[in-house]
């Protein structure tokens, strides 16, 4: 057992270690007493120009050239042939799922760390998630985790549909995560998913600007999904996207964003259940005065991950980089702890010294509304929420 004066001398090296992260921060942030929120949006173009232009026009809802105009800039920054703007990075993942053909009763999988949308939009959509293992060096789901999970549970019926042995019910899709920005590796997922005939939708709602390759993150499944909230590299107070290369997809998604409104020039009529989905102009305007920024931006925040790689390249507490062969956003930045401990013992030292540090989400089977949902082996999820940690990560004028 421990004396109290070794137990004592290694919380005071903790402390002194913490304190020097707290002053590091500090440093890069030019803040030396202020709060430094973890990540702020920065306005520094046309946000108020296009702002007066849209209220100037009255079009401040969902009709409006701001939006049209959000729509071509998401294709040309992705690559992708079609975009549709959405209210928000959820129910552009509804959407996603529906024209993918996810039904009522059906199941998708995904991976347990992750924001509570991906598994909401699931419920949305009347389907039941089923939840699988991330990769450590990404923090987005494991290919070999998905395999281990469908040769075990799955099989491929007669017309060629993906069954879930255990329930009877078709698996419809399944749903990874590229978590802070960091780019998965999605070839390998949509390997495992072809052999079952699985549809791949991407979430990547945080990976605006992220690249495998030459290839933007959302444009390998058939469908990718962007946010704009307010913490987003890129916001709009809200919004989001769809991204696709296949026409039908894209406007089945973009009619039923829509209400579902079949067009007229003063009818109302509606030929199926729709939904209110679509941009209002007035955050498009924001958008678009946002994304032109965003090269810029980009290349702030990857100075700044740079920085925090070298500075913790010389302690033992891990800084998470992008994988090789791949272009991270570095959204948020990620460190990780050796032991639980020590992760709870800093979060609780920053928060309280005015540096803003948040842990993982909850593993989504933590959750009372999933915790019954079929599942896989989590270790590699269990051992990563126990130890991460994001850093302050915004934008430095």
């Amino acid at each position: 057992m421990e004396s109290t004066a070794t137990i004592s001398n290694k919380k005071d090296q903790q402390i002194r270690k913490f304190g020097e992260i707290i002053q590091m921060i500090r440093n890069i942030f030019s803040t030396p007493t202020d709060f430094i929120p973890l990540h702020k949006p920065y306005f520094g173009g046309n946000e108020k120009k296009y702002l007066e232009e849209t209220i100037d026009s009255t079009f401040v809802s969902t009709v409006g050239p701001f939006v049209d105009k959000f729509e071509e800039m998401m294709q040309q920054i992705t690559g992708a042939k079609y975009a549709v703007a959405t209210t928000n990075g959820t129910t552009a993942l509804h959407l996603s799922l529906l024209v993918a053909g996810v039904k009522k009763g059906e199941e998708v999988i995904t991976q347990a760390l992750t924001f509570v949308a991906t598994s909401n939009a699931i419920a949305h959509a009347g389907a039941v998630p089923i939840f699988v293992d991330v990769d450590k060096d990404c923090l987005g789901m494991s290919a070999v985790s998905l395999r281990d999970w469908l040769d075990k549970n799955a099989k491929v019926n007669s017309e060629k549909q993906c069954i879930n042995k255990n329930t009877g019910n078709r698996i419809a899709a399944c749903l990874p995560m590229h978590s802070f920005g960091l780019p998965l590796q999605i070839e390998d997922i949509i390997n495992v998913c072809n052999e079952y005939y699985l549809p791949v939708i991407e979430d990547a709602a945080e990976s605006l600007g992220s690249y495998i390759g030459e290839s933007h993150t959302g444009t390998f499944g058939l469908l990718g999904t962007f946010s704009f909230n307010g913490n987003k590299t890129i916001t709009c107070g809200g919004g989001g996207a769809v991204i696709t290369n296949d026409e039908t997809l894209a406007k089945k998604a973009k009619h039923l964003s829509t209400t579902a409104k079949v067009p007229h020039k003063w009818e109302f009529a509606h030929n199926e259940i729709g939904y209110n989905y679509r941009l209002p102009n007035l955050n498009a305007a924001l958008a678009c005065a946002q994304l032109e920024q965003l090269p810029a931006i980009l290349a702030n925040k990857r100075s700044l991950a740079q920085l925090y790689k070298q500075f913790f390249k010389n302690t033992d507490i891990e800084f998470i980089e992008e994988r090789t062969g791949t272009t991270a956003n570095y959204w948020l930045n990620t460190i990780m702890f050796r032991t639980e401990e020590e992760q709870l013992a800093f979060l609780d030292f920053t928060n309280n010294n005015g540096v803003m540090t948040r842990p993982a989400w909850k593993l989504m089977t933590e959750l009372p509304m999933y915790a019954l949902c079929e599942r896989g082996n989590l270790d590699n999820s269990e051992y990563m929420v126990q130890r991460l940690v994001n850093i302050p990560s915004s934008y430095r004028p």
